[in-house]
């Protein structure tokens, strides 16, 4: 364990997602979401197939135990990745960002009605808090739904949230993987399955894209494995309690790039419903670290050694 190590390559996951999210909107909503998916997806594989050689767990990162869940995985997965794309290209990356945040909040609902979790009023009522604050974001895009850009925004917020449902679904299926399954072995298998699955989509309107855009997205891919990479080493290293809060330094992230590369501002709508999104995502993170050092407790309480 090494809690510093794991909070630096926390940082480095997010910085390397946003830089994603960046290149993904730097096409300008030329490219398909299927295809968007693929190049994510494809590019991925080396980076992944790389750092499993060097770890030496090629052999055993990717053998599986539970082939279908992977597939139900990779199905909802790939889902929300295209509906997250697909709405990237069409809103501000701070306001994308800011939905996004929806999916951990998801996750407290999901794994009481799936899983059996137990959920407490304290978690339920900053599942609510932080509900409002999504749709204090929502709320100026489908008020002026239908009306020229903001359709089209009004949509990729519609979109993004749909997206955050999904995710919030695929993190409920690997909570159920990791209990039989390698972490390396979900990475490597979501690529795979993400990539076959996007295929699916090239009858209905993949493009051949310019220049810069295949940079851009051949460049996604790239960057999304190393994210990954620094996520799973992140949470293999340190305490998931200490590094989870340190997803949402990604709001600064895509403040900044917003601004800088693309000329979004932000409205003050967005950053007080990002911030309350934000507090009630850290109160279930540190609820949850509450309870672990609850359990552990009690099972060192009732231990006879």
């Amino acid at each position: 364990m090494n809690p510093y190590a794991g909070i630096l390559y926390k940082l480095a996951s997010v910085t390397t997602f946003v830089a994603m999210a960046s290149c993904i909107k730097f096409t300008e909503g030329t490219v398909p979401p299927g295809e968007l998916v693929f190049f994510r997806s494809f590019f991925a594989l080396p980076v992944i197939l790389g750092w499993l050689i060097w770890q030496k767990q090629l052999s055993v990162g990717l053998t599986v135990q539970n082939p279908m869940g992977h597939v139900w995985r990779g199905l909802v997965g790939t889902t929300a990745m295209a509906l997250t794309f697909a709405g990237l290209t069409l809103l501000p990356l701070p306001e994308f960002t800011a939905i996004g945040y929806t999916t951990p909040l998801l996750v407290v609902i999901f794994a009481a009605m799936f899983l059996g979790e137990q959920v407490g009023i304290f978690r339920l009522s900053a599942v609510f808090v932080g509900m409002i604050g999504v749709m204090i974001v929502l709320a100026p895009r489908f008020s002026a739904f239908g009306n020229g850009l903001a359709d089209s925004e009004g949509l990729g917020a519609l979109l993004v949230l749909m997206g955050a449902c999904f995710a919030a679904l695929a993190q409920v299926f690997v909570r159920k993987l990791v209990q039989t399954e390698r972490t390396s072995a979900v990475v490597f298998w979501f690529s795979i399955t993400a990539t076959v699955l996007s295929l699916f989509t090239l009858p209905f309107g993949w493009v051949w894209p310019s220049s810069s855009s295949l940079f851009f997205l051949i460049l996604s891919g790239i960057l999304g494995g190393f994210g990954q990479i620094f996520l799973t080493t992140s949470y293999r290293i340190s305490d998931a309690s200490l590094v989870a809060p340190f997803e949402y330094s990604s709001m600064i992230m895509a403040l900044i790039v917003g601004y800088f590369l693309f000329n979004e501002v932000p409205t003050i709508a967005m950053l007080s419903g990002a911030g309350l999104v934000i507090a009630a995502g850290v109160a279930i993170i540190l609820r949850e670290r509450h309870l672990g050092l609850k359990r552990a407790q009690q099972r060192k309480a009732v231990s006879p050694h």
